[in-house]
């Protein structure tokens, strides 16, 4: 994701600056509320489903990135291990599962108390999310479609390469 040089007008609600931070890149969206938005990002590995809500009384936006997988019940333990070796390495957000549909996401929240929004913290935001979904896809997919244990499934996805071919 390309830094922005765009310029933007002071927005009170930051899903106005998600929603031209998204036009700019040009993922598709939906505004389904004034304090609500739905993304659209293909990535590596999938398509990403981001929600974002404002909540204007905590000043915090909102972020759910959504896989396009479910957990099975069989690979639920492994996969609760794997979302807690994941958690323990990440800054920002944390990866969870709703246990009701089986769905896995990302989640971070920006807190934006008393503070003007700019859109680098909002880019950053989407950054984060975009990155850590890139970077741990594999792992889970590695446990739910190959069986693979949490300790394997990371070993085999985090390995980084050196030098050139």
């Amino acid at each position: 994701m390309a830094s922005m040089q765009a310029t933007f007008d002071h927005f009170t609600n930051p899903v106005d600056m998600v929603e031209q931070i998204a036009t700019i890149h040009d993922w598709s969206f939906e505004r389904s509320a004034p304090d609500e938005l739905t993304l659209s990002v293909a990535g590596t590995w999938c398509d990403y489903h981001i929600s974002l809500t404002w909540r204007e009384d905590l000043e915090a936006l909102h972020l759910a990135c959504a896989f396009d997988f479910r957990v099975t019940k069989e690979r639920l333990t492994e996969v609760h291990r794997l979302l807690a070796q994941i958690n323990e390495q990440l800054w920002l957000g944390h990866f969870d599962l709703w246990q009701q549909d089986g769905m896995l996401l990302y989640r971070n929240g920006l807190l934006l108390a008393g503070a003007d929004t700019h859109a680098g913290q909002c880019e950053g935001l989407l950054k984060a999310a975009l990155e850590a979904c890139e970077r741990y896809y594999q792992s889970f997919q590695f446990v739910m479609w190959a069986g693979r244990s949490a300790e394997q499934a990371l070993a085999a996805t985090m390995l980084e390469t050196q030098g050139n071919a």
